[in-house]
């Protein structure tokens, strides 16, 4: 019997996964007991979904992104776990994809969720594909939250978070699937400039339809989003640390964890509703 009171986080494994140690760590910094854990293993017992409350599947490039970013676990993901991984959702449980998860995530159809076909898979409402410069970005970039309903956000915070990634351009079927995404609130978050402003590339650092940067579907309790908030939960990882570090009224909790705030809502919608 799993202790009730251990909140539990998996941490999905796949060939060209590397970020899972880190995802890990974050997890663990904010109470969670975290474990990591290759595919293969849920997909020859898929019961062990029941012994965790939060999935994330982390960064990296899975099988090598061979066919498309996020495709081929995408596609382990549909034909062989979708009615579990849907069970795991409908019983109130999390889901973090992080940008190769989030790719994952959005070509399962898991997100934005919109519509499904006979396999549950999104119809191409929602893709993500090449970065519009043509190259692999590597940098850090602002994001403004959308809306309330998504656990994984602090409402009205504006976050600063790494990007690295050569396909994060968010695109949509049509005008009309945009309009769905912002009406029913399926934008997560926004690249904006520090000023909290939309902009152009490199304020926009892929080329995303109305610049989206991360999505959750109708729940709130999925969320997948192109930056990496486990690469910036400590003070030393934030690029201006240590000019910043002697600003008055500056904790490193408020300035410097911008990471730290998805993994510690995460965690603490667990405490609250398991």
């Amino acid at each position: 019997m799993v202790n009730s009171n251990v909140i539990k986080a998996m941490v999905l494994r796949a060939a060209g996964i590397n970020c899972d140690m880190e995802t890990e760590h974050a997890l663990e910094l904010a109470g969670a007991s975290a474990e990591r854990v290759h595919i293969n293993k849920i997909i020859e017992d898929k019961e062990l979904l029941d012994q965790y409350q939060i999935i994330v599947i982390p960064g990296g490039f899975s099988y090598g992104d061979d066919v498309a970013a996020g495709k081929i676990l995408a596609n382990q993901i549909v034909h062989h776990l979708y009615e579990p991984i849907q069970k795991f959702i409908d019983n109130g449980k999390l889901i973090l994809g992080i940008c190769n998860g989030f790719q994952v995530l959005v070509k399962t159809g898991i997100l934005p969720g919109i519509t499904s076909n006979e396999y549950g898979v999104s119809s191409n409402e929602v893709t993500i594909t090449y970065n519009d410069s043509g190259k692999f970005e590597d940098r850090w970039v602002y994001l403004a939250p959308q809306t309330k309903k998504c656990v994984f956000i602090e409402p009205g915070r504006q976050i600063y978070l790494p990007i690295a990634h050569g396909e994060g351009k968010v695109v949509t079927k049509d005008t009309k699937t945009l309009e769905k995404l912002k009406s029913d609130g399926h934008i997560a978050f926004k690249y904006v400039d520090e000023n909290g402003e939309e902009g152009d590339y490199p304020v926009n650092p892929n080329g995303s339809v109305d610049s989206i940067a991360g999505l959750t579907d109708t729940t709130g309790r999925v969320l997948g989003l192109m930056p990496h908030p486990e690469r910036h939960v400590r003070l030393t990882q934030h690029p201006h640390w240590s000019r910043l570090r002697g600003k008055s009224n500056e904790t490193q909790e408020t300035r410097f964890t911008d990471g730290m705030t998805i993994f510690n809502n995460a965690v603490k919608y667990i405490q609250e509703n398991f």
